[in-house]
């Protein structure tokens, strides 16, 4: 018959240090003023008895929920499109070296406060919330009132926290790769402009054809307003691209669905690519991987982007000095390079 061992509690730590609660709770959590000289003896009995303080005490002693709410669109949870949830992940996984647990909510589209509020934010059971993603300014302004600190992903609003990706230098050096492949009709391809990243693209393209030789007037830019950049809308984007009067000889895409939607179509019309339509894609998910040719694409560090909002999120939480790193940032915007990936589609 096994015997499980006895866990030690904070009132042995106390009596074996000659100390009150409140002393060795100070020292545990690193809070308050303790004489170097007590901190030191309460620190030895801790090491000496085996102590190790629950998630559940260390969150009553300093009044916190050791949780992070992650917010995103249900849209983009939904959609085969696997781009946040890849920073979902990372946040998870940077959660466990922060000592936090990630609670998920999903919230619709057209959010209405009060009746779509995420439980999480009606309860007040999180510490901070990462937002991925373009949402509705109803929830940002419900956050925003809540008081609860938040860092915002892949969007911008106000002067709040953010990690942001470097579209538009991303675009440019994109853009610049097919210019020097030789081609002089470069297209745009993309959806929902009023989305910061989408925006900041074809501002980059933009750029990018202004400086060619010769300047291009941006005559070429298909742009559909009201829809998502998925898969579909990449389809019947690609119909009027192919199917106009002066058609490209390549094709930047807002993103990877974009891309991967535009291909469908061109081997329908049995339009080689590349050797008819060069196509490079944005963000760099699986499916360009694995696409038929494999897509070239500027690729977005996912995973990455997650850590870095979780550990901000924590350094605000924490009131610690910002850590130096190579990544450019602002008081408030953290903003994360791209590296473009050379397939078979340019």
């Amino acid at each position: 018959m096994s015997h499980s061992k006895k866990r030690v509690t904070i009132k042995e730590v106390a009596a074996d240090a000659n100390a009150s609660l409140s002393t060795v709770s100070m020292v545990v959590n690193g809070k308050g003023y303790v004489s170097d000289s007590k901190r030191k003896i309460v620190l030895n009995s801790i090491r000496k008895l085996g102590y190790v303080p629950s998630a559940s005490a260390r969150s009553l002693a300093s009044n916190r929920t050791n949780n992070i709410g992650f917010i995103l669109r249900e849209s983009h949870f939904t959609l085969s499109e696997p781009f946040y949830t890849r920073i979902f992940l990372g946040a998870e996984f940077e959660s466990k070296n922060q000592n936090y647990y990630v609670l998920l909510a999903t919230v619709p589209d057209d959010y209405k406060r009060g009746t779509d509020t995420p439980r999480l934010l009606k309860e007040r059971n999180v510490d901070g919330i990462i937002i991925a993603g373009k949402v509705n300014i109803n929830l940002l302004r419900e956050v925003e009132d809540s008081g609860i600190p938040f860092v915002l992903v892949d969007y911008q609003y106000k002067s709040y926290p953010s990690i942001t990706i470097d579209n538009r230098n991303a675009a440019i050096e994109a853009v610049r790769y097919l210019i020097g492949k030789g081609h002089t009709d470069v297209a745009f391809l993309g959806a929902d402009i009023s989305h910061p990243s989408i925006s900041e693209r074809l501002e980059g393209y933009q750029l990018a054809m202004m400086h060619a030789d010769p300047p291009e007037t941006g005559e070429l830019v298909f742009i559909d307003e009201h829809q998502s950049p998925t898969l579909q809308t990449g389809y019947e984007l690609g119909v009027k691209i192919l199917n106009g009067a002066k058609r490209p000889t390549a094709v930047f895409c807002a993103n990877d669905a974009l891309a991967l939607g535009l291909i469908k179509y061109a081997r329908e019309k049995k339009i080689r690519i590349p050797e008819d339509l060069a196509v490079v894609g944005f963000d760099d998910v699986e499916g360009g991987k694995f696409s038929t040719p494999q897509l070239t694409t500027v690729r977005v560090f996912k995973e990455q982007i997650g850590e870095l909002a979780l550990k901000l999120l924590a350094e605000l939480l924490d009131d610690v000095p910002k850590s130096n790193t190579r990544y450019e940032r602002s008081n408030h915007m953290l903003t994360v390079p791209t590296e473009l990936i050379v397939r078979e589609s340019a």
